[in-house]
């Protein structure tokens, strides 16, 4: 036994090339030695052959050539960290196309360079040969795509076989797949993790600085509002300039949108600005800033392109559809199984739609019925607001928010009669409005920050436009038929 095992073992060290490739075998069959990564590094400048998965996917650019070129980082066993494979071909179509990280990767006859001390494999389109199979979560031993070139083997299934057993448990740390991966739902301050999500624009801001606004179906968490009542200025958006509307009207009506922010540019950019991409965001970490989510690319963080097909994007989509498939499903997850009783309005039969959803309505008047949190007022104090009951000439304007956008909306005239539910005394309107805002009833003097956490409300809204020469410039939000309760 010891005899036989020494002797597998010689055989792994000593043969650096595969038996060739188109060398018949008993009954015709192509028969290959598959080498460990870390024995393949050992026979650098050698053809060898190698079984191994996928751990990242590289975009396919144009090189300097007239071919194109994608690379791909694959790792095993012996090789936790991985190694990157270089290929090359003249129509895009030639290039692996791995569905999901997590894939098997077959190679026949590639190099291993040595460059300045990093290892590399390089594919030579004219010599070399790939076949891609589904991971661990298959049992398929058909490859999904192989190469002009590529001959398989018997031996091919039980070495598949094996490495998806393998894959079965998480890789060693190092392997570069995910750590801590998050949805937006999950998403907490100052934890790094990574996000798998769909790049629906990519904004460069005149600072040289890049916006990813990114989506993945769910809503994230609502914020604690830390701000002095007294001087709060609420913004509507963390970036100096707006999407314009041809861009806002691209975007999903359910589920939060996320701005990632990051001051160096990747090679993926290219390829994200096209929204057609899922993405995995490794190592970003996210804040809050005036109660608006807001994520960062850190030095040490990368992005990786996903195929629609890949595992994560298939479970996000089929969340999505079917948080779709429901009345109560398109509602603000956090405002799932709580009652709201502070307010009633007049559209009691009307459906619910998202702030996203009437900011992308074809016309500039619409009228909706949406849930929201009123996270700022202006003016909010009680004495302001028994004056602006008694003059009627001017607008409370209150800053509302849900998981899709953040907007101003404005009380005016009449409307601030009903929506207070008559003429009150300041001391009646400050109790009001502090349950609009979220005010502990403990709440210290007005100077003093406040935690704030408003509650979801049901409100109506109607838009309208200022300026018939600039309709959608001009566009304003007003809060009808909507009471606050006592």
């Amino acid at each position: 036994m010891e005899t036989a095992v020494r002797e597998r073992k010689r055989q792994r060290e000593e043969v650096a090339v595969p038996i060739p490739s188109m060398t018949a075998v008993g009954g015709g069959e192509a028969q290959y030695v598959y080498l460990p990564i870390a024995d393949a590094l050992k026979a650098a400048g050698v053809r060898v052959c190698i079984f191994a998965a996928v751990s990242e996917i590289g975009a396919a650019f144009h090189s300097r050539g007239t071919d194109f070129t994608r690379t791909l980082r694959i790792f095993d066993q012996s090789r936790s960290t991985g190694i990157s494979v270089t290929f090359f071909a003249n129509d895009t179509a030639l290039l692996p196309c791995v569905r999901s990280s997590g894939d098997v990767i077959s190679l026949h006859n590639v190099k291993i360079t040595n460059y300045h001390g990093e290892f590399f494999v390089t594919f030579d389109k004219r010599s070399s040969s790939f076949a891609l199979f589904e991971g661990k979560a298959s049992t398929e031993s058909s490859p999904y795509q192989t190469s002009m070139k590529y001959h398989g083997s018997k031996q091919d299934d039980e070495i598949l076989t094996n490495m998806r057993m393998w894959l079965v448990y998480p890789p060693p740390e190092g392997v570069g797949l995910k750590d801590l991966e998050l949805q937006l739902r999950s998403v907490q301050s100052d934890l790094t993790f990574d996000l798998v999500c769909k790049v629906l624009h990519v904004y460069e801001a005149p600072s040289g600085e890049w916006i990813f606004y990114v989506w993945d179906g769910t809503d994230i968490p609502t914020t604690e509002l830390q701000t002095c009542l007294n001087t709060e200025a609420v913004p509507l958006h963390l970036e100096e300039v707006p999407l314009p509307r041809e861009v806002l009207c691209t975007l999903p009506c359910i589920g939060t949108i996320l701005r990632i922010f990051s001051n160096k540019f990747c090679k993926e950019i290219t390829h994200l600005q096209r929204d057609i991409y899922w993405a995995r965001f490794c190592n970003i970490t996210c804040k809050q800033e005036f109660g608006i989510w807001k994520g960062t690319l850190p030095p040490s963080s990368r992005v990786r392109l996903l195929s629609n097909e890949d595992g994560s994007v298939v479970e996000r989509l089929k969340m999505y559809e079917s948080r779709l498939s429901t009345k109560v499903g398109r509602r603000p997850m956090a405002s799932l199984h709580k009652a709201f009783d502070f307010t009633d309005v007049e559209l009691k039969r009307a459906g619910y739609a998202t702030l996203m959803e009437s900011l992308t309505y074809e016309r500039v008047t619409h009228k909706l019925k949406t849930l929201v949190r009123v996270v700022s007022a202006f003016p909010w104090q009680g004495s302001d607001l028994h004056s602006l009951l008694s003059s009627n000439k001017h607008c409370l304007r209150l800053t509302l928010e849900d998981p899709t956008a953040r907007i101003h909306a404005y009380v005016c005239k009449d409307g601030l009669v009903r929506f207070f539910g008559g003429s009150l005394t300041a001391a009646a309107l400050t109790r009001k409005m502090n349950r609009l805002l979220g005010v502990p009833e403990q709440a210290a003097e007005k100077d003093t920050p406040v935690a704030r956490n408003p509650p979801w409300i049901w409100c109506c809204l109607k838009s309208y436009r200022l300026e018939k020469e600039d309709p959608w410039g001009s566009r304003r939000y007003q809060v009808f038929g909507t009471e606050v309760r006592d």
